[in-house]
């Protein structure tokens, strides 16, 4: 039963994360003129994309590697593999991004990093690049000894999670902060909820529906992989599918 319910819930999670993306694009393009590479705002556009494809849903599926059925038994190093690949993945859309609004910004001559967005965003992104190397170096790596992996693992697992619900917090700061923006001079203001805000606030819902969910998995004890040794009522479920 749980392995059904898992799967389900996996497919939900899917839809929705697609939805972000597809959401998030739509807005962009219907809103604000599409994409280019070229500087000019339509390279801002791609940066909002790339930070929900990137730090929010790839970096979600990357999370949940270890929640695969099929990873409760056998090796775990094909898993780490996936799990680091995909969090590289996630990273160089996370970079893209950054490249996007940063030159954007030198382009049209607007300051760098100084809103509590720009701060909040610009540390999520360089505390998931040291949880990144360190995870590589410690746990993919094979010299690191049982005690230091099972002394870093917690706080790996830690900051996983931290990093995930702080990208959140940087994609909600966004929204809100780019609506405030290109509503200031609009015919009609943020406070009247014109069509693009309520697009863009319920995109920003979504985005967070998205992380409390996947949050709550990565916490439920019963779709955690068992401990070396432990026999559980998930062990036997896996059996009967083979």
């Amino acid at each position: 039963m749980a392995v059904r319910w898992f799967y389900l819930s996996v497919l939900a999670l899917s839809s929705l994360g697609l939805m972000c993306i597809l959401f998030t694009v739509y807005w962009m393009q219907s809103w604000h003129g599409g994409f280019a590479w070229d500087g000019t705002i339509f390279t801002f556009n791609y940066h909002p994309v790339l930070m929900v494809a990137g730090m929010v849903v790839l970096y979600s599926a990357a999370s949940l590697v270890y929640r695969l059925p099929q990873s409760w038994v056998g090796s775990k190093l094909p898993w780490k593999i996936a799990h680091a690949a995909l969090q590289l993945m996630a990273f160089i859309l996370t970079v893209l991004g950054l490249v996007a609004v940063f030159k954007y910004h030198n382009h049209a001559n607007i300051a760098n990093l100084y809103s509590l967005h720009s701060w909040l965003g610009i540390t999520t992104v360089f505390l998931f690049a040291c949880q990144w190397f360190l995870g590589f170096a410690v746990f993919l790596l094979p010299w690191a000894s049982v005690w230091l992996r099972s002394l870093l693992k917690p706080i790996h697992v830690f900051f996983g999670a931290s990093i995930l619900s702080l990208a959140i917090a940087s994609v909600i700061s966004g929204i809100n902060e780019k609506l405030f923006f290109s509503l200031k001079n609009a015919t009609k203001p943020y406070s009247s909820l014109p069509g693009e805000a309520v697009f863009a606030n319920s995109t920003g819902m979504l985005v967070v529906v998205f992380g409390l969910l996947v949050l709550y998995i990565l916490q439920a004890s019963s779709w955690k992989r068992p401990e070396a040794g432990v026999v559980t009522e998930r062990q036997p479920l896996m059996h009967e599918r083979e």
